[in-house]
């Protein structure tokens, strides 16, 4: 039986890591996509790699699956999951969820491999425009 189905996103991202007291560009509210994420020691951003930021670091080459959902909380594993079948095949993860659903990046590099792991673990993967 298939397990959930994963979304590849067209777009390519960055990952951006700023002070944790920088006020966040405008232009990153402008984009169509974008995650920001705020801690006592950092501040992350996560957008298309068309958008060039200042940051103090970035990472680029990133690709994106989405969790089709939406997802209930009461689901439990569901990262977990995708998370172990992508670790066995050695390819490193970033995630990111929302109140809807979860985001999993890969490098660019990685994604025929990640994809083709995924399925041979029964995820359904389809392109999202």
């Amino acid at each position: 039986m298939p397990k959930q189905t994963l979304a590849i996103l067209d777009q390519h991202f960055t990952i951006h890591s700023f002070n944790p007291d920088t006020i966040p560009a405008s232009r990153i509210f402008e984009q169509e996509m974008y995650f920001i994420s705020r801690t006592f020691d950092e501040l992350s951003v996560v957008v298309s790699s068309d958008l060039d930021l200042p940051s103090l670091d970035s990472e680029a080459g990133w690709r994106c699956l989405e969790v089709m959902g939406p997802l209930a909380f009461s689901l439990t594993g569901i990262i977990a999951g995708i998370a172990d079948v992508l670790s066995k095949a050695n390819i490193s993860i970033f995630t990111l969820s929302t109140f809807d659903t979860d985001y999993i990046l890969v490098k660019d590099s990685m994604l025929d491999t990640a994809t083709k792991a995924l399925e041979q673990a029964n995820y359904r993967i389809t392109l999202l425009d």
